[in-house]
């Protein structure tokens, strides 16, 4: 039965995304004030603490040594109407939703990454970067900008942290179980990290422009991956050091100094770290 279940989701899913209409899309004109850097940060409607906790933090709009930075929530819709009217009213007081008529559930994560690039390859392809992320991953967007300003590429650029030998899970009580019908292959192709990847814009439209012709599977990270080898991209690293960590770090000042990201953040950490970073500035860290 869950396998039934399962595939019955991704009967036609890119061509409900392709024609899905949005209901929420933020209030930017890029070709205006064309931003360096775009965040789309995957939400679900409940979440209203967590998107306040990235607003107040790294999702706030802002400059970082002369860039334009803006953050803006995906969400699918929910079956809960009071839900719903918060979105609505959330979207008008923020600007900063981006919605489709699709239902808010784990396995529609791939329609709603495509979403988000599907917002930026119709709204704001000005843009020089886009990063897609989460509301519980805690990012450096300093670190972040200034590496990739000393990367010094616009083009054909996708990093993270790279997964590059990965084996599908056949086992069905896992929640990335992948059946053989929708995944036959025995390794993935590469991919980063769905808890944070960065990639200069060109890439968002030539991924939302071949997206039809690779097959759909319900792990983002994964379809991208898919998409990122039909059209020969190759995966790089941002830095020579590690400075994606898929996983839970202990917060030191220091540390997070030299990160880009880390995840399994609550709120209120979002909050605690961001004004530490803040408070630190460009001073050094002291010798230990």
């Amino acid at each position: 039965f869950l396998k039934e279940q399962h595939s019955l989701v991704y009967k036609g899913a890119i061509l409900i995304f392709k024609n899905g209409t949005f209901l929420q899309l933020p209030d930017i004109d890029c070709s205006r004030t064309p931003p360096f850097l775009v965040l789309l940060v995957t939400s679900s409607p409940g979440q209203n603490e967590a998107r306040m906790a990235v607003r107040q933090t790294w999702g706030k709009q802002r400059l970082v040594t002369g860039k334009r930075i803006m953050a803006y929530f995906l969400l699918g819709t929910t079956e809960n109407q009071n839900e719903q009217t918060s979105v609505t009213a959330e979207s008008q007081k923020y600007g900063d939703i981006i919605q489709k008529d699709f239902l808010d559930v784990y396995y529609n994560l791939t329609l709603k990454t495509m979403m988000g690039i599907e917002w930026v390859h119709k709204f704001c392809p000005q843009s020089r970067f886009v990063m897609k992320t989460d509301t519980d991953v805690f990012v450096n967007i300093f670190y972040l900008t200034e590496l990739l300003l000393r990367k010094n590429r616009t083009t054909r650029l996708f990093t993270g942290f790279l997964k590059m030998n990965e084996l599908p899970i056949r086992r069905i009580s896992s929640k990335w179980y992948v059946g053989k019908d929708e995944y036959p292959g025995s390794t993935y192709p590469p991919f980063c990290s769905g808890t944070g990847y960065v990639f200069s814009t060109d890439v968002a439209s030539q991924i939302y422009n071949i997206s039809e012709s690779v097959p759909f599977i319900k792990l983002e990270d994964v379809f991208i991956g898919l998409c990122l080898a039909k059209l020969k991209i190759n995966l790089e690293e941002l830095h020579s050091e590690q400075t994606f960590f898929p996983n839970r770090l202990e917060f030191s000042l220091c540390r997070f100094k030299k990160i880009v990201t880390c995840h399994y953040v609550k709120s209120h950490e979002q909050l605690l770290y961001w004004y530490a970073l803040e408070k630190l500035g460009d001073e050094e860290c002291p010798d230990i």
